[in-house]
């Protein structure tokens, strides 16, 4: 279908900016100290992202706080895939799937260069595996299903393979009994990326946004909700506001309980890991996926770059919610799954990354959490805080629409969401298909950046230096960190390699080596002491010794 191009491209407009768009902590420090805001918005995950940038958009005077870094906690963690969910159609949740589905393609709209078609492949097997032929059928009725409630709007129809077209997209999967395969199209995204780009559109059109401000105390005005009070780098700020919204995902309860002592613990916290192993290992071109032996969850195997992404598990979590990291008995548990599906062997010695997550799932203690229903829960408490738990990625935007809409409630004021055609900064008139013809450093700075890529690449015209790589093995240049210290308010070494390159996903043992340049590189940008910059590369180092630990010893999380 053609359509005809709008006439006052205001929106394109409004997500494309001449000049890179600089986050000063100690300005926006003194923001939140003067200003009185309509509404806070508590936690920076995905679900806090999208309220605050809707609040944005729809003119209010809006903040977000974050304790630790934005999208540090289960939005940095997650699948990483912005997708329907097949199982839901197969739980009987036909509406999730169809507006879930939708939302995919508004992703796809307002953010091309972060939100990816990606093909899932269901190798058929004889025995052994998710279905056999005779069974296979009857799973392509649901993506019919799939197809018919959304998901044509990807462009491409599910399909039927050949054993040889396969075995084109998974050479190295076992052959003896595959009997052909499903593949159908749902598609990816760098979560962490994507939740910080939603924060720097939203302070694009006025939002005041803060990472490491941990939210202390509710603040309260005759009985209702009116800020809160934060603590950033040793600075006690009482943030005024006249609405407040919880976001934080797993530490809703603890939110919730500054407002009302007596409230009673309503999320339940299900953990997902995943593995990281090299591509060479596997050799795939999508995503497969594969059978556990002798249980009833299907695995999937994703290529990323030069890398396998191996996932996830969904079990109930008892922990600590700030300590989350996949163990050995689960990292055994998916390699497991991958060892039977391809040929060779994987060990744990393969495993270059890993990461655990924990799902803010609602409801009682009965059941399994995979049969769990995704949808969201917003509430509005006797102080009148807005708190908003469950739901998932694909879903966000939708999420925070309905979260703000309740704050306009509790404002007493009026105005409908504009973000369902609101693009993201870099994705107005980004041309994925473009971009990547050009290959090279464009084409990786433009997956990651979209048009504001240019402002990179700025820095490298003016220090050719800063084009060399910052992490032995991965494409991220020097300029990248320089980019996330003044543009991305990245503090430390964590938030540049977990969050704002990734690499510590991809590359963890390589990431460590690169901490001192990282540092290094930080201190200049952020006029950080030596001994400032020895503590952010040290910490970083004892946190990847901890993961490993916990990934390789067994030593609990």
């Amino acid at each position: 279908m053609i359509t005809m191009p709008a006439r006052t491209p205001r929106r394109r407009a409004a997500a494309t900016r001449r000049t890179p768009l600089l986050l000063d902590r100690a300005a926006t420090k003194r923001r939140l100290a003067d200003d009185t805001y309509d509404v806070v918005v508590i936690g920076g995950g995905i679900t806090g992202a999208y309220a605050v940038l809707d609040a944005a958009a729809r003119g209010l005077r809006a903040a977000l706080v974050e304790k630790d870094d934005f999208a540090s906690g289960t939005s940095s963690k997650s699948s990483k895939m912005v997708h329907g969910g097949l199982r839901y159609i197969e739980q009987g949740n036909v509406n999730l799937v169809r507006h879930s589905l939708l939302e995919r393609h508004r992703f796809r709209k307002n953010a091309p260069h972060l939100v990816h078609r990606l093909p899932f492949l269901f190798p058929i097997l004889e025995k052994e595996g998710i279905f056999d032929a005779r069974l296979a059928k009857g799973f392509e009725g649901l993506l019919w299903t799939y197809d018919l409630v959304g998901g044509w709007r990807i462009g491409k129809l599910h399909q039927r393979l050949t054993v040889p077209e396969v075995l084109a997209q998974a050479p190295t999967l076992r052959a003896e009994n595959l009997k052909g395969g499903l593949m159908y199209f749902d598609a990816r995204t760098d979560d962490a990326r994507l939740v910080l780009t939603l924060v720097r559109t939203a302070a694009a059109l006025g939002a005041t946004v803060l990472n490491g401000a941990a939210a202390e105390a509710l603040l309260v005005h005759n009985g209702k909700a009116a800020g809160a009070r934060i603590t950033a780098d040793g600075d006690h700020i009482d943030v005024r506001a006249r609405a407040v919204v919880n976001a934080t995902g797993v530490w809703a309860d603890q939110v919730d309980a500054m407002a009302d002592e007596g409230h009673r613990p309503q999320v339940r916290p299900a953990k997902g890991v995943h593995i990281v192993v090299p591509w060479d290992k596997v050799r795939i071109n999508c995503t497969v996926t594969v059978p556990i032996p002798g249980r009833a969850r299907r695995a999937t195997c994703t290529r990323w770059g030069n890398s396998v992404v191996l996932g996830t598990t969904d079990e109930d979590y008892q922990g600590s919610v700030d300590d989350v990291h996949c163990t050995r008995e689960e990292m055994n548990f998916l390699l497991e799954g991958a060892n039977t599906a391809f040929e060779g062997r994987l060990t744990p010695d393969d495993v270059v990354g890993s990461i655990g997550g924990l799902r803010p799932l609602v409801g009682g203690k009965e059941g399994a959490t995979l049969d769990m229903r995704r949808d969201h829960h917003i509430t509005v408490g006797a102080t009148g805080m807005v708190t908003v738990t469950g739901g998932k990625l694909t879903t966000s935007r939708h999420m925070g629409e309905l979260v703000i809409d309740k704050v306009m409630t509790v404002l007493d004021r009026k105005g409908a969401s504009r973000t369902a055609k609101l693009p993201l900064l870099g994705g107005a008139g980004y041309d994925a298909e473009a971009v990547a013809a050009s290959g090279g450093i464009a084409a990786h700075l433009g997956e990651r950046y979209g048009t504001e890529a240019r402002f990179v690449g700025d820095l490298i015209a003016d220090d050719p230096a800063l084009a060399e790589p910052i992490v032995a093995g991965l494409p991220y240049t020097k300029a990248e960190v320089v980019y996330a210290a003044r543009a991305e308010m990245a503090r430390s070494v964590d938030d540049v390699l977990s969050r704002r390159l990734r690499a510590r996903l991809f590359a963890r043992d390589a990431s460590a080596d690169a901490a001192a340049a990282v540092g290094a590189l930080l201190g200049r940008e952020l006029n950080l002491t030596e001994a400032e910059v020895d503590r952010s590369v040290s910490a970083y180092l004892e946190a990847v010794r901890h993961e490993k630990t916990v990934l390789l010893e067994g030593a609990a999380a």
